[in-house]
């Protein structure tokens, strides 16, 4: 009974990666080109050769653990470093705010008793 609740702990471990993974590679993919330049970032066909390279590995039937784990870092590393700057260059919404500067009071721009 434990070798089975262990085995089925680790097929969920395996489809997190893959679900995190396949998600990391769709958000590289809809982004704009210009928008990796723009960020500082590398190139949109690292990434999608990155993340494409670990959902296959995700995808294969036999155990590479080492590269899945490297699969996990490139995916964390794009989902938390480049998505976010590609989306403050794209003009994303960050942090809840829907547009504006950072100026605005809560009944519109503040200009200084201009």
């Amino acid at each position: 009974m434990l070798l089975s609740a262990f085995g089925s702990l680790l097929q969920l471990l395996y489809l997190a990666m893959l679900v995190l993974a396949v998600v990391a590679f769709v958000f590289a993919a809809t982004a704009r080109e210009d928008a990796y330049r723009a960020a500082d970032k590398k190139k949109k066909s690292f990434w999608l050769i990155i993340l494409g390279i670990a959902v296959a590995v995700n995808l294969l039937p036999t155990s590479l653990f080492f590269l899945q784990i490297a699969g996990v870092i490139a995916s964390i590393v794009f989902m938390v470093d480049v998505r976010p700057a590609l989306k403050e260059v794209s003009g994303g919404s960050g942090g809840g705010r829907k547009g504006g500067s950072s100026s605005d009071g809560p009944y519109g721009p503040y200009n200084g008793g201009r």
